[in-house]
């Protein structure tokens, strides 16, 4: 999880929201990892944790992501979570909640088709460094908003 705050401490400097991605193999022998570039690269599916499974998927040179451990300092949106689950992430490791956009906000029960697969999430880790630079990125927006 550090090496995922290292990348969000990278999207923050990039003027991208903090929010860093680490895949890893079952074997912990390789893992990718990436922040957010959804700014840089004008496209949602810029997302952190779909880049990190993108780049692990050439890696394994298949899309198929079984085994893969997938640490996020924010809480997964819906499309992310769908794309694990599709993939096969056995576990996804997250920091910060996401209250706006993150997946366990789905009320209706959708998402379960996906992430029925994980076999394990866990909420919660390094929760407030991955706050803490959430809360520096719209200190800053709030700032340029104003001309400060």
């Amino acid at each position: 999880m550090h090496i995922a705050l290292d990348e969000a401490r990278k999207a923050l400097a990039q003027g991208e929201v903090p929010v860093g991605a680490v895949a890893v193999t079952a074997t912990g022998d390789y893992y990718s990892c990436a922040h957010n570039k959804t700014e840089s690269l004008h496209s949602q599916s810029e997302h952190a944790e779909l880049r990190a499974m993108r780049e692990m998927g050439q890696f394994l040179r298949t899309w198929r992501l079984s085994g893969v451990t997938l640490y996020v300092t924010l809480e997964p949106c819906m499309m992310c979570m769908s794309l694990a689950g599709l993939s096969g992430v056995e576990r996804v490791i997250y920091g910060a909640v996401s209250p706006q956009f993150g997946y366990s906000l789905d009320r209706e029960g959708i998402l379960s088709l996906y992430t029925n697969r994980i076999k394990c999430i866990i909420a919660g880790v390094l929760a407030n460094e991955s706050a803490a630079l959430l809360r520096e990125c719209f200190v800053r927006s709030r700032e340029t908003d104003r001309g400060v």
